[in-house]
């Protein structure tokens, strides 16, 4: 087992020196409450909140267009933070604020509020994914046989929560409307509130042993955005077509008559493949420096993507929803490891920061297009045809992008 000092001369917790796996999956809890919980569980409850408070598709998918322009002010936000606090404390504060946010929706009907509390989540998750990005960085750095596995680790924890979600949401619908609730999708976010709040806390005592380099040392790395242009645009690509699917795969599915028990095991699956895929791609994230990686899982998500665009057969949706879980953060994974291939220790912050800015810009356009389009002729349908097409020319981009020769 490794015993590398920490770059910034401090020896490692000796956690995080001899379990790193635990350590990477109590970081992972951390993007089970960004993702898992506070973003892709509303998958879950667009078709209650739409049907009780008459909203259209555009305006539904609005709500996650809101969460993405939070998601990339935090990503803008977060690197003069961690020049002034550690990296793991914004993460703990990122945890606990989305869990506290994520109770003000069951309290609240007005649509304008909905959507500032979706942006204001939106601020709070960015935070964990950059400074959880960067830890899980630093972990990987020290355990580099296993940095790919590590990597897929954290970022499969939004799997996590997709599965956790998948049952327990409509299960609790289903009670608040049995109990006369009057609008009973409140209940379900009070429930998410609370599973994100046990996360965060038990995520907290594992990220504060992991600390990163001083944070000043971090901002001192410097790169050319240019260098990696080809990465960062096939993964705007991604943040497009990606988050059409995971906004209105669920309401696609009630529209085609698919029975709710059958829609959970869906959701569930996909949640279920979204961890295992940490194992799946770990060779694949060590083994390629530069956009290769990003391309494949790129081209795999739009085949997911379109499939239930064309065909409502169960057989198919379902290997539709695996195929997307086992791919989908896998790609997110495969930029930060396209950062630690090509950058210095030094830049890393600023690396994962400029592709989660890139990542949310595209998920600031997807959401809002595809209600559009769901809105007119077509539906739901040509709306994810539409995110398959980006997802491929976002592998096009990416299989362009080459590794640098110095890593620098």
């Amino acid at each position: 087992m490794s015993t590398t000092a920490a770059p910034n001369g401090h020896q490692p917790h000796p956690f995080v020196l001899h379990h790193p796996i635990l350590a990477a999956l109590a970081l992972s809890l951390g993007t089970a409450v960004a993702l898992g919980v506070a973003r892709f569980s509303y998958a879950l409850l667009l078709a209650p909140m739409r049907n009780d408070l008459g909203w259209s598709y555009l305006v539904a998918g609005g709500m996650n267009t809101g969460n993405a322009l939070g998601y990339l002010l935090g990503a803008l936000v977060t690197p003069p933070l961690m020049r002034r606090h550690a990296a793991h404390r914004i993460l703990i504060a990122g945890a606990f604020g989305t869990a506290l946010l994520t109770v003000a929706p069951g309290l609240f009907t007005d649509t304008s509020v909905q959507l500032a509390l979706r942006v204001a989540t939106g601020i709070t998750s960015a935070f964990i994914f950059v400074s959880g990005g960067l830890l899980v960085s630093r972990l990987a750095a020290l355990h580099g046989q296993r940095a790919g596995l590590l990597l897929g680790l954290y970022y499969g924890g939004t799997g996590i929560g997709i599965a956790i979600t998948a049952p327990t949401v409509p299960a609790i619908i289903a009670m608040a409307a049995a109990h006369g609730a009057a609008h009973p999708w409140q209940w379900a976010w009070l429930m998410l509130a609370a599973m994100a709040l046990v996360a965060s806390i038990v995520m907290s005592l594992s990220a504060r042993l992991i600390p990163a380099p001083a944070a000043q040392a971090a901002a001192q790395g410097s790169w050319q955005a240019r260098s990696l242009l080809f990465g960062l645009l096939g993964y705007l690509m991604f943040g497009l077509g990606y988050i059409g699917y995971m906004t209105f795969v669920i309401a696609l599915l009630n529209e085609q008559g698919m029975a709710p028990g059958r829609i959970t095991w869906f959701f569930t699956l996909l949640g279920v493949a979204t961890f295992c895929s940490s194992r799946l791609w770990a060779r694949m994230l060590d083994r390629f420096h530069g956009g290769q990686s990003l391309a494949i899982l790129n081209a795999l998500l739009c085949v997911a993507t379109l499939i239930p665009a064309l065909t409502a057969q169960p057989l198919a949706v379902f290997a539709s929803g695996i195929l997307f879980g086992g791919c989908f953060l896998s790609a997110v994974a495969s930029t930060t490891a396209m950062v630690r291939h090509n950058l210095p220790p030094s830049a890393w912050a600023s690396g994962i920061s400029a592709f989660t800015i890139i990542f949310a810009a595209g998920q600031i356009v997807g959401p809002t297009f595809v209600g559009w389009i769901a809105d007119s002729a077509g539906g739901l349908q040509r709306g994810l045809a539409f995110s398959a097409a980006a997802l491929l020319v976002g592998a096009l981009l990416a299989w362009r992008q080459r590794p640098l020769v110095s890593g620098s």
